[in-house]
């Protein structure tokens, strides 16, 4: 089975690359099922209930949020309906969405992808994404053994401690959040594949995403000045994964890296 699992969309750029490049990348890696961290897809922060939906519709099967997830507040009614779209499994219980899923592909085949929050230098405060992805992975294993985890977190160190401490218990973790494709794609030694950072899919002539003027005056002055999604060389980025159906560890991870030259169009009629 193979996997494509693809980094933070940002703004009206990276969803006019995902819905530009999704169709040929499905048939180019023989694509069985795809996961989207969106949490920067509106304005690059957030994700609208509209957005989630339309990319549902092109042919995304499961998304992924992170630390925006509450940025824009109407999404929350959503995410206690949509059994697709969900949030870090490790905030306080009681807040909306669910944290984890399972979904089947065409063929019949289970996959279950969970979603994480890192705990070093990230905003809110969650419990132990550790213990509490072992939870998770004990439940899920109750029906399939096809399982990806998006860890978003800011420190490398946090995600490649998590890698190895689930090695051989699920079948990928990525990681998410710092908008910069790593270099590092392996399947560790007991068959789970790794990637520390997917990257991002929007405008790369920018500071991860935003435009670069605004972000060196911040750096400059400590000013609280506004930021703007930039809109220039845009690409897709994340890996695809091939992970053996009966036992769920992983053959081949490959990085991908696209380009995308279309057109930059408010495909949501919505700022950003």
């Amino acid at each position: 089975m193979n996997i494509l699992c693809i980094g933070d969309i940002v703004g009206k750029p990276g969803r006019a690359a995902l819905e530009g490049l999704l169709p040929d990348l499905k048939k180019e890696f023989a694509v069985d099922f795809v996961i989207v961290n969106a949490e920067n897809a509106a304005g690059g922060a957030g994700l609208s209930s509209r957005m989630a939906k339309h990319f549902f519709s092109i042919g995304c099967d499961v998304l992924t949020l992170g630390d925006h997830v509450w940025d824009q507040k109407e999404l929350e009614p959503y995410l206690q309906e949509a059994e697709y779209l969900i949030r870090p499994a490790n905030f306080p219980e009681g807040v909306p969405g669910r944290g984890w899923c399972i979904k089947e592909t065409a063929s019949g085949k289970k996959v279950g992808v969970v979603n994480l929050l890192g705990r070093v230098f990230m905003r809110y405060n969650v419990s132990c994404p550790f213990r509490e992805l072992k939870k998770i992975v004990e439940e899920i294993k109750k029906q399939t053994n096809i399982i990806v985890v998006d860890m978003h977190a800011e420190a490398t160190s946090e995600k490649v401690a998590i890698g190895h401490y689930i090695d051989g218990e699920v079948s990928a973790l990525f990681g998410t959040h710092t908008h910069i494709q790593t270099a590092d794609e392996k399947i560790l030694a007991k068959g789970t594949a790794y990637i520390t950072d997917l990257g991002m899919s929007g405008p790369y002539d920018s500071v991860i995403g935003q435009g670069k003027e605004n972000i060196i005056q911040r750096f400059l002055t400590s000013m609280p000045i506004k930021f703007s999604v930039a809109k220039d060389d845009v690409k897709l980025h994340g890996v695809v994964v091939d992970i053996d159906e009966k036992t769920g560890k992983t053959n081949r991870i490959v990085r991908v890296q696209k380009s995308f030259t279309g057109p930059v169009v408010d495909l949501e009629k919505e700022d950003g």
